[in-house]
């Protein structure tokens, strides 16, 4: 929250039109999709019957029953504070995504098999792919962005030209292009690097924009003042520009640095023996599908709770720096 409230209002989850609402909306849902025939209509059994014989009044019944629980606990968690608000929402949904893998009658043996080659390998490997690539599309970044805020048509040009084409492009086609397309040239690289290649120039074009878009949010005043006391333009980027561009430039790049994360998954394609190529692998070798991808799901999840956790300190510092 950016600033706390000081107006005393009624909560939104508390108002009888959102309430009824919301009411209205998750029966709609659940009798339209008909649950009778899923774990929900057998919990039901004792008030419906049979589930697969109890037609409209076992959907209706149902319906019923979710739309009350849910209104009932919306309610409830709006009398607790925000600190207790968050931790509950996030169990009870966690709660909901567990119920919704174990429908799926996943074999956690084989998963718990198999996770040890997904982390020493496959993690390995995905991190080392997307850290390498997050650290050169950060330098190209800031040339591109320097390039395209410059007075120089030479310079402005090459950078445009390089945000439009690398943006204009599926990142998929890019790698193919690299991996298949430089040898045509006599120019052969590895898939490590081939993917390396390709998530850094992607990345490193939208990341040009975030950049450039954050230097030019600070007052043109700061850079003549800088240059009237004799700073260069490198000082002056480092020590004036930058360092108050950046709390502008943080959460978009930390969004790119996740997006990354999860693209590097690509790579799996020419043959890279990450996170994705692993999952498909293993699941094809012993057709459980299922059990890999959403092992390596989570894994994902984790390493973007990890960068959002990183990307959430880095602005808390920042935000301090400017209130002081």
């Amino acid at each position: 929250m950016l600033y706390t409230d000081t107006v005393e209002a009624e909560l939104l989850v508390h108002k009888p039109w959102f309430v009824t609402t919301i009411f209205a909306l998750v029966f709609a849902f659940f009798f339209l999709i008909n649950p009778t025939n899923s774990g929900l209509g057998e919990l039901m059994r004792p008030v419906i019957g049979d589930p697969l014989a109890s037609g409209v009044y076992g959907r209706f019944a149902i319906a019923l029953m979710i739309s009350v629980l849910f209104c009932l606990n919306i309610v409830l968690i709006g009398f607790a504070p925000f600190k207790v608000q968050v931790p509950v929402v996030w169990l009870e949904l966690l709660l909901l995504f567990a119920a919704f893998f174990n429908a799926f009658d996943l074999s956690l043996p084989f998963i718990s098999q198999k996770l040890p080659i997904l982390l020493s390998q496959g993690l390995f490997t995905t991190v080392y792919v997307a850290a390498i690539s997050i650290f050169f599309a950060t330098i190209l970044a800031v040339i591109g962005a320097v390039a395209k805020l410059s007075g120089n048509g030479f310079a402005f040009a090459i950078a445009s030209f390089y945000t439009s084409f690398f943006r204009g492009l599926p990142l998929l086609m890019q790698l193919y292009l690299i991996y298949l397309g430089l040898p045509q040239l006599g120019i052969v690289i590895d898939a490590v690097p081939s993917g390396v290649l390709a998530l850094t120039l992607c990345y490193g074009a939208y990341m040009t924009e975030i950049f450039r878009a954050g230097i030019q949010s600070i007052d043109r005043g700061q850079w003549e003042a800088s240059r009237s006391m004799g700073f260069g333009f490198g000082l002056t980027m480092r020590r004036i520009i930058l360092p108050q561009a950046l709390p502008v430039i943080i959460p978009p790049t930390g969004n790119q640095f996740i997006s990354m994360l999860k693209d590097s998954s690509l790579v799996s394609i020419v043959g890279v023996w990450e996170l994705m190529f692993l999952a498909r692998s293993l699941g094809q070798a012993t057709f459980k599908h299922m059990e890999m991808l959403i092992a390596v799901a989570l894994i994902y999840w984790v390493l973007s709770i990890c960068m959002e956790f990183i990307q959430a300190r880095i602005e808390r510092h920042y935000a301090r720096s400017k209130m002081r």
